[in-house]
């Protein structure tokens, strides 16, 4: 709901003095001049029916926070203050990147009301921002310059779409490629949340993007594009996905896999720190609650017989299903012709996981006495 700032100020010019400490719980028709002033600065305090509930304290802490108040959603003589002053410059300045303060604030705070990630409401107009602004203008039809003018701010002020718009889709889920899944990564971009390249492959960045996008809704974040994904992203795909092939009937475990690139990224990232056992037992440990004891190629005699077994599959086979245990007798490095190397598999077709990630375990070359173990 958009007030005129010559309203407001009419409409707090005489009772801005009496205004009651208003706080989560408040009712009345000071709660509603309350969520018309937040909405006029660009915090969606949700409906004004002056009932102040949970979301009108959300937008009280972010507005608060926006002016360098205590964010502790309780409306005293300061929040008043700030919510009945006129606005520097006017409400809906000209923005663009580079600009800073309040104004960007309230930009970053519609455009994420819009479903469009400007990154964090800082007051810091930078290239996220811009990326956001655009990917708005171009959903709007509007010319997508990244430049915040009175159409673009018509537009962030109109009511935000309503949290499911709408969307349908196949399942998708990382190993799958295809048609799907480049629409997909093309969507998660538009709406500034980086998805890589949309080459059609649904690999770990496209995975993180999805959970930020998840996260971001309210959803599961589990990095599976369902009916309720396909939903808040508000478009209709068509089209079957290339689903990873599954020789000898074999299947993997993607909590395994999820929690192996967890431990990889706390232990070493992308950086081998000799370790490989340690990673991949913590990740066993994790899923599974139990420990497995060994160095690298000590693993497989160790792994419980009665949670894994050995299957016949190549290295390239066995890539392509997520949380399958990897071990080699041994390596071409010093360390490695030692105790050999281990790891768990991503699913993506190229990367594995144990003390860092592995980005192209298909091209890691000199390894010998290859075997793998999928959960039973």
């Amino acid at each position: 709901m958009r007030v005129s700032a010559a309203a407001r100020s009419n409409l707090y010019a005489a009772s801005a003095p009496s205004q009651p400490t208003l706080k989560l719980g408040s009712s009345g028709a000071s709660v509603k001049n309350l969520q018309q002033a937040l909405a006029n600065a660009g915090f969606s305090p949700g409906a004004a029916d002056g009932q102040f509930g949970p979301k009108t304290a959300a937008a009280v802490k972010a507005f608060q926070s926006a002016r360098g108040l205590v964010a502790d959603g309780v409306v005293g003589p300061k929040t008043w203050a700030k919510l009945t002053a006129a606005p520097s410059g006017g409400a809906t300045p000209t923005l663009k990147q580079g600009a800073t303060g309040a104004s960007v604030t309230n930009l970053q705070n519609r455009l994420a009301q819009h479903g469009f990630n400007p990154g964090a409401a800082d007051g810091q107009f930078g290239p996220k921002t811009t990326a956001a602004v655009k990917a708005f203008q171009s959903a709007k039809g509007l010319v997508a310059d990244g430049v915040v003018g009175p159409k673009t701010w018509a537009k962030l002020n109109a009511a935000a779409a309503p949290s499911a718009p709408g969307g349908s889709g196949p399942t998708l889920k990382q190993g799958y490629s295809g048609a799907p899944v480049t629409a997909l990564q093309n969507r998660l971009n538009q709406l500034g949340f980086n998805a890589g390249a949309a080459d059609g492959q649904f690999g770990p960045k496209t995975t993180a993007a999805v959970k930020a996008f998840q996260s971001s809704k309210g959803l599961v974040a589990d990095g599976v594009v369902g009916p309720k994904t396909w939903s808040q992203l508000g478009i209709t795909v068509g089209g079957t996905p290339t689903v990873p092939s599954n020789p000898g009937g074999a299947h993997g475990n993607s909590a395994l896999a999820n929690n192996a690139r967890n431990v990889a990224l706390s232990m070493g990232g992308y950086s081998s720190q000799g370790l490989c056992a340690t990673g991949v037992s913590r990740a066993i440990q994790n899923t599974y609650g139990i420990k497995v004891w060994g160095n690298g190629n000590q693993i497989d005699d160790n792994l419980p017989r009665n949670k894994f077994k050995q299957v016949n599959l190549s290295l390239a086979e066995a890539l392509k299903i997520p949380g399958l245990v990897l071990t080699w007798e041994k390596t071409s490095t010093r360390l490695g012709s030692i105790y050999g190397h281990t790891a768990i598999t991503s699913g993506d077709g190229r990367s594995s996981y144990s003390d860092f990630v592995e980005s192209n375990t298909l091209a890691a070359g000199g390894r010998s006495g290859f075997k793998v173990f999928m959960p039973i």
